[in-house]
């Protein structure tokens, strides 16, 4: 069985993706990263949500992107609620964070000999984010193969984004297909200290209109577990 590395956050995409992965016949190795995100939660609910995929590796690295900051995500501006537009990028774009967050599954990728990298990127539910994109996704494969020594020896880095083209019903649908747990998955970019989302915030609007699109109600709802 050939090692995947996925990048997980604990939320509805990375779940999913995750499940995808296994489905496949890969051995997971599950990458959260601690990055300074104001939603730190994600990183509590994360261990909870990976306990349905057994035999699972989970490896949290640490890196600080307040550092560079540019984002809601990584500093004291404001997270932007109930938006009317989507077009453009927002706020709670992080710089090149799905750029640096591949660059290091595939420094993993080599030392588990696991190159197949899974990310829950989606093109229609989000903003356009750059770091979501087709083209991102090619070009940054040819860099990997390119730019490593697995690459040099001939060992080629396969980038996943099963999710690409997915609305979120569709996503949530094919996950409970495959028997995934939602109910301790997260979503917002903002919630209170104890976990509680905010409901308000573009993640928590998709999540919303997700679940109701699906015809399902959000099991997170009937979640009583709070993170002090």
């Amino acid at each position: 069985m050939s090692n995947a590395i996925v990048l997980f956050s604990g939320g509805i995409d990375s779940t999913t993706t995750a499940a995808i992965a296994q489905r496949e016949g890969f051995s997971l190795i599950l990458l959260s990263f601690d990055y300074g995100q104001r939603h730190r939660i994600e990183l509590l609910k994360s261990q909870r949500v990976s306990e349905q995929f057994a035999g699972a590796t989970s490896i949290r690295f640490p890196i600080d992107l307040t550092r560079i900051g540019g984002s809601a995500l990584t500093s004291s501006m404001d997270v932007p609620k109930n938006r009317d537009s989507k077009l453009e990028i927002p706020v709670t774009y992080v710089p090149a964070r799905n750029l640096i967050f591949l660059s290091i599954a595939s420094a993993f990728g080599e030392i588990y000999q696991a190159y197949d990298l899974f990310y829950g990127a989606n093109i229609l539910d989000y903003s356009g984010y750059p770091d979501c994109r087709p083209e991102f996704i090619e070009a940054l494969e040819t860099t990997l193969n390119r730019g490593t020594k697995a690459g040099a020896e001939g060992i080629k880095f396969h980038i996943h984004a099963p999710l690409l083209k997915l609305s979120k019903a569709e996503i949530i649908r094919r996950g409970l297909e495959m028997g995934v747990q939602y109910q301790h998955t997260h979503s917002c970019y903002d919630p209170a200290p104890d976990g509680t989302p905010c409901g308000e915030c573009d993640s928590c609007v998709i999540r919303r209109k997700g679940f109701a699109e699906a015809g399902i109600e959000d099991p997170a709802l009937q979640n009583e577990v709070r993170y002090e």
